[in-house]
């Protein structure tokens, strides 16, 4: 296995070795650039990262520019997995090569904590993110997503569906049940592949416990969250969670039926009323993601007035 430093002799920075003030410029260039590109208010992310930075709790490194930091990006391992939490490089010096020093530098890193076999990572503000090269390319995997985002001025117009289940909104005592919901879901899916959590309800409960407690996709908005199933008993039939990325702007943190309801309208009608809930609580747009290859979501959402505003991907790394 290469040497930390020795492809692209790149001086990396444990970030446990600075303080926020060497980060500070670029965390606020990171923080409007996920403003102006895609409505995300990046504050409270960019504030966690200061906090664990300043307790030299955040594993990761900084690529040094001339007076601070060109770029970051930082890691946590568990459980014979590693997950890159983040990567931002400034616009002066954001090249593949650079960007790829990170990311060899994390990787590495990764590789020497024991029991590590498999990495994953989604990193909306990586430079040619379907087209680039990538450090150990026999190891990696590519999976193409696309960030939508729909305008909910006209949401109104969409029609409500009956469909012949009860919907109710979401409640902290069906995590549970989503749970066991979203690893039925995503049995064979290619969603599963990306995200190894899918693959059981004990991930997929961990899963959802990030999403309700932890800023990574805002701040979790239960008033537009809802399921589909029955009040009580072991059981869902579909579910939708939101968040809010800024004071104007939702987001879906996960939207899913079950098998044997796909098809009936059930994730429109649930999709439907989350957005007209964010509608009403002010939010001007509305933005999810979602892999190229899942079709039949794609179609769904493109139906309802979603566009895409910007193509990404999801990396694996898996060692054989």
């Amino acid at each position: 296995m290469a040497a930390l430093f020795d492809q692209y002799h790149s001086p990396l920075v444990d970030l446990r070795d600075i303080t926020s003030a060497y980060l500070e410029p670029l965390l606020h260039e990171e923080t409007e650039e996920w403003r102006t590109e895609l409505n995300w208010d990046y504050r409270p992310s960019a504030d966690l990262v200061r906090r664990f930075v300043d307790m030299r709790a955040l594993t990761g490194f900084a690529l040094p520019g001339q007076t601070e930091a060109a770029g970051y990006a930082y890691y946590v391992c568990e459980e014979g997995k590693g997950l890159i939490g983040g990567l931002y490089m400034g616009r002066a010096q954001r090249t593949i090569e650079n960007e790829n020093a990170l990311l060899t530098g994390i990787l590495d890193a990764m590789w020497r904590t024991p029991g590590t076999r498999r990495v994953e990572a989604q990193l909306m503000m990586l430079s040619s993110p379907l087209s680039r090269t990538m450090p150990y390319p026999k190891w990696v995997r590519t999976f193409p997503r696309k960030f939508f985002e729909v305008p909910l001025s006209e949401i109104t117009s969409l029609p409500p569906r009956q469909p012949n289940v009860p919907i109710s909104p979401w409640s902290e005592n069906r995590q549970d049940d989503a749970a066991r919901l979203v690893a039925a879901a995503y049995a064979g899916h290619v969603d599963s592949n990306i995200n190894d959590q899918y693959r059981s309800a004990s991930g997929a409960r961990r899963f959802l416990t990030n999403i309700v407690q932890y800023p990574g996709c805002g701040t979790f908005f239960a008033a537009a969250s809802c399921v589909a199933g029955p009040a009580s008993g072991r059981g869902l039939y579909g579910v939708c969670l939101t968040s809010l990325v800024a004071s104007d702007v939702g987001h879906i943190t996960q939207i899913c039926v079950a098998p044997a309801f796909r098809g009936t309208g059930l994730g429109y009608e649930l999709l439907r009323r989350s957005l007209v809930v964010l509608r009403e609580h002010g939010c001007r747009t509305v933005s999810l993601t979602v892999t190229a290859s899942n079709t039949s979501a794609i179609d769904l959402y493109e139906r309802m007035g979603f566009v895409n505003r910007r193509d990404f991907a999801a990396y694996v790394w898996e060692m054989k």
